[in-house]
């Protein structure tokens, strides 16, 4: 009865018109001539791969397919937007970069008009060039910048050396003397403008440095390394390799006045120096440039391979460079 009462309930659910007169052999008859129901369709073999959270699930894919379509459109110079708009254009006319010579003042321009910025001058004519177009209302240094081919970190090829100039800097150089009582008189008589011992180190001690050029003699020398580092940022420290640390001090000194001056090689493996003023005129500042290229010459290092000088430029303090062409062996 079980049977029979289950397959009523089958067939009933099939809407057969069965009753319980009816036999189970008429009952799975009619349930077997009832219409099939269509199966469910079965989903997609993506969404069934799919996972709650993570990358496998339904956001994180379709974040990926989004994020693949918009790369796709870059590559092909699509700049439209995601959903197929174009970004809006920025407001405002596009900023267009002038040349640097056009962001220059009017003075500078004026004088570079004058300069052929392909062609290598002489030393002769660059110096000449320099002191007729400066651009600056005082009286403007004339400088020479070296490039070297040399390893500044290599202590052979560290270029430091003095070089007195013929016809000076044409700056006011002040020299302070720190010596023994025995030496002030010739000091002074030399031209010094600060000589003393105990005095000038009280100057020191109040980091009073009215001075561009300090003089010591080698058995005072320890008695400023408790200064080294207020003198040597400012390059103020004595040096012997400068000049400055030396036993005669009335010619130290003499020499310091008369234009003696100290180059070095920066970190770029660049030289520059002042060798005067544009009133000096060509002659004076071609003698000048000509001493300097003599001592940097000298200074070549002897295992140093290729050339010893890359390039030459000549400049006033605001004026624009010249090229000169490369002379020294």
């Amino acid at each position: 009865m079980a049977k029979k009462a289950d397959l009523l309930a089958e067939a009933k659910e099939l809407g057969r018109k069965v009753t319980e007169k009816n036999t189970i052999a008429e009952i799975e008859a009619a349930i077997a001539d009832a219409p099939k129901a269509e199966a469910p369709a079965t989903e997609p073999a993506e969404e069934a791969a799919t996972a709650k959270a993570g990358k496998r699930s339904a956001k994180a894919i379709a974040e990926a397919e989004a994020k693949a379509e918009k790369e796709a459109r870059k590559e092909a110079g699509d700049t439209s937007s995601v959903d197929g708009e174009a970004p809006a254009a920025p407001k405002g006319p596009k900023p267009v970069t002038r040349p640097l010579i056009e962001r220059r003042g009017k003075a500078y321009q004026a004088a570079a008009k004058h300069i052929d910025s392909t062609k290598l001058y002489s030393l002769d004519e660059a110096v000449e060039l320099a002191a007729k177009t400066s651009p600056s209302k005082f009286d403007a240094s004339v400088e020479v910048h070296v490039r070297l081919n040399v390893d500044p970190r290599q202590a052979d090829q560290n270029i430091r050396a003095t070089v007195s100039l013929p016809n000076g800097t044409g700056k006011k150089i002040t020299v302070a003397v720190f010596a023994p009582e025995a030496d002030h008189a010739a000091a002074t008589a030399a031209g010094a403008d600060i000589v003393g011992d105990e005095t000038f180190l009280a100057q020191l001690d109040k980091e009073v440095l009215d001075f561009d050029v300090l003089i010591a003699t080698p058995q005072y020398m320890p008695r400023l390394g408790k200064y080294a580092r207020q003198l040597g940022p400012r390059g103020l420290m004595p040096n012997p390799k400068s000049g400055s640390v030396a036993t005669d001090v009335a010619k130290a000194v003499t020499e310091a006045k008369a234009g003696k001056v100290e180059y070095r090689v920066d970190k770029q493996a660049i030289v520059h120096l002042g060798i005067g003023k544009v009133s000096f005129g060509a002659a004076k500042l071609g003698e000048n440039a000509k001493a300097f290229f003599d001592s940097l010459t000298s200074q070549k290092p002897t295992g140093l391979k290729g050339s010893y000088v890359r390039s030459i430029n000549i400049s006033t303090s605001q004026g624009p460079g010249i090229k000169v062409e490369n002379f020294v062996s």
